[in-house]
């Protein structure tokens, strides 16, 4: 499998992600901390460019005991990326849907990645 050398760590900040073309396929690199994940920039739903999508924490809905919204919170460990076209999640560290677990959608088909050397590649 042909590896591809992406950047320099330093070069993707924490948070953050660049977009490359490698063999006629766009593939989006995301970084989280020291961990980087690379997807295939198409979202399952109906072919979106997912990884030009917005990145925020899980947004948790903060209900009283009478289920009642008090308002937003933020989840630090879970990262999503929103599909721009339709607003579906997905989970950056997974690429698993993000919505109701009974919602059948398909996950972002991933490659995997390396870091060796201060360099960033992914494998293809």
């Amino acid at each position: 499998m042909p590896t591809i050398r992406v950047s320099q760590v330093s070069e993707i900040e924490d948070g953050g992600k660049i977009v490359i073309e490698a063999d006629g396929e766009q593939i989006g690199i995301f970084r989280i901390g020291d961990d980087f994940y690379a997807w295939k920039n198409r979202c399952p739903h109906q072919g979106g460019p997912i990884c030009q999508g917005r990145i925020f924490n899980k947004v948790i809905e903060v209900l009283d005991a009478d289920l009642k919204s008090r308002g937003r919170d933020y989840d630090e460990e879970s990262t999503h990326i929103v599909c721009p076209w339709h607003g579906l999640e997905f989970d950056i560290r997974t690429g698993q849907f993000a919505g109701a677990s009974d919602v059948k959608i398909m996950a972002l088909d991933g490659y995997p990645t390396q870091v060796q050397d201060g360099d960033v590649y992914v494998i293809i």
